[in-house]
């Protein structure tokens, strides 16, 4: 996911349920995800078209740390200088309510379940290797101004 001013998309969706004092109810669910704020996308965008020596190829293109949604929700809170509300229901209960989603077609379901609570990790080395230079934005340090710039 791709953050910074003016993002839109599931981060502001996050950011208003924590916002208003809702409790995050999945905090049993410990994943992570790669993140990419639009400046180290800006940056690497700019080396590439700068310099000719850098090898055609596939590169990934992210934050140098994944980072959890529970960690998100607390960054979020940070911003908004709130308490975090996170709330650890079991991982079953949570499931069974995500398959009775399924059946009964509640906002809750499986796969609803399964893009909240999955990994989603990506490698920037290769990229790093070949620009030799660090990215400049860190990502608790974007993601934070990227929450404030929303207030």
């Amino acid at each position: 996911m791709i953050y910074g001013n003016g993002n839109k998309g599931n981060l502001n969706l996050l950011y208003k349920v924590i916002s208003k004092g809702y409790p995050w109810p999945l905090g049993s669910f410990n994943n992570l995800r790669s993140f990419c704020s639009i400046e180290n996308l800006n940056f690497v965008i700019k080396q590439l078209v700068e310099n000719e020596n850098i090898p055609s190829g596939v590169y990934n293109v992210c934050d140098d740390k994944p980072i959890s949604t529970i960690d998100l929700v607390k960054l979020i809170s940070k911003s908004r200088n709130i308490e975090s509300r996170i709330i650890s229901i079991p991982k079953l209960i949570i499931r069974l309510l995500a398959y009775s989603g399924d059946i009964f077609k509640i906002p809750i379901n499986s796969e609803r379940l399964s893009k909240l609570t999955e990994n989603y990790i990506v490698s920037n080395k290769k990229i790093k290797s070949v620009l030799q230079k660090k990215l400049p934005v860190d990502i608790k340090k974007g993601l934070f101004d990227t929450f404030k710039n929303f207030n």
